[in-house]
């Protein structure tokens, strides 16, 4: 049985958070796999250079590093725009970005709103309206990166889970208004990287027990994913795609 691949050669992808965890695995999968990558970053200026030039040493001006803060909607149609000013068109764009933290009700403030609701769901939205014009011309891809608790709630995560819920829902809207030129998927990781300021022991162990594959998922299972829908499912939009070890099936 044949695979129904498109080729990713020539392509150029936008993803959002590219220069580190999870990110960066989207952008060396993608890489991989034939794409040109922009990397987007905001303060992580020096990994986002090395994982730009680790890609170039591979293949010559196939990536290129670019700065914006997402929380600012104006520089949106920057970032749009730098990058198809330097590449000359633009075919995919992975919303990967995004703030997680802990809001207990009773403390939450509307800096902790905007923050989350804004890099989880309003940058998505105006990011996506800025490439518009140019996904449209390549008949392109946008895969949003969502959560399991977009669904099922995590507790002193109300903000952040409301945020992920909007974009869930963001994700369908942006499909059914934009089929047939553009196809728009969402992945919902699990457990996939622990905080970088860590966790309790008790805590992983209580969360892989859930877990039927018994273990966290690593980035490179949500960038095979990514791939999959960026270059081997032109048949499928409008979907959210669960990667989670089977823990959501236990909930």
């Amino acid at each position: 049985m044949s695979v129904n691949r498109q080729s990713l050669e020539g392509k150029w992808v936008l993803i959002t958070g590219a220069a580190r965890r999870v990110g960066a695995s989207i952008a060396r999968s993608l890489h991989d796999a034939g794409a040109s990558v922009a990397l987007h970053y905001r303060d992580s200026a020096g990994p986002a250079a090395e994982l730009a030039a680790e890609f170039n040493a591979k293949r010559r001006d196939s990536a290129l590093p670019v700065a914006a803060d997402l929380l600012d909607h104006t520089a949106l149609p920057r970032l749009v725009d730098a990058v198809v000013g330097r590449t000359g068109r633009l075919d995919v764009l992975i919303n990967n970005a995004s703030s997680f933290y802990p809001t207990p009700l009773g403390a939450v403030t509307p800096a902790q709103w905007d923050d989350l609701v804004g890099t989880n769901l309003k940058a998505p939205l105006f990011l996506s309206q800025a490439a518009l014009p140019h996904l449209r011309a390549s008949r392109g891809v946008i895969v949003n990166l969502i959560d399991i608790h977009a669904v099922r709630p995590l507790r002193n995560h109300p903000v952040y889970g409301a945020a992920k819920a909007g974009l869930a829902m963001l994700t369908r809207s942006l499909a059914r208004d934009l089929a047939p030129d553009i196809r728009v998927n969402g992945i919902a990781p699990g457990a996939v990287l622990w905080p970088d300021d860590g966790i309790e022991e008790r805590t992983r162990d209580s969360i892989i027990r859930q877990i039927p594959l018994q273990r966290a998922g690593s980035p490179e299972d949500i960038a095979g994913c990514v791939l999959f829908l960026v270059r081997d499912a032109p048949y499928v939009t409008g979907q959210i795609v669960t990667v989670d070890g089977g823990r959501s099936i236990g909930w």
